[in-house]
């Protein structure tokens, strides 16, 4: 494990980069980051959990 030093220089580090980083910029890196991401149903439960929604919304939209 890492000495509180290293951490201490680690943590530092990424707050004096967040700082240096122009605002517009983390905005758009966080805009990007968030629309990367899948869906969150696909996240928690997986791709079965999906297919079986998608699968009872088309039963349903065929019995009307």
């Amino acid at each position: 494990m890492a000495s509180g030093d290293d951490l201490i220089k680690y943590v530092t580090e990424q707050v004096v980069h967040y700082m240096e980083t122009p605002r517009a910029e983390r905005k758009q890196t966080k805009a990007s980051a968030k629309a990367q991401r899948e869906h969150w149903m696909t996240r928690w439960f997986g791709v079965g959990a999906m297919s079986l929604l998608l699968w009872w919304r088309g039963r349903a939209e065929r019995q009307r």
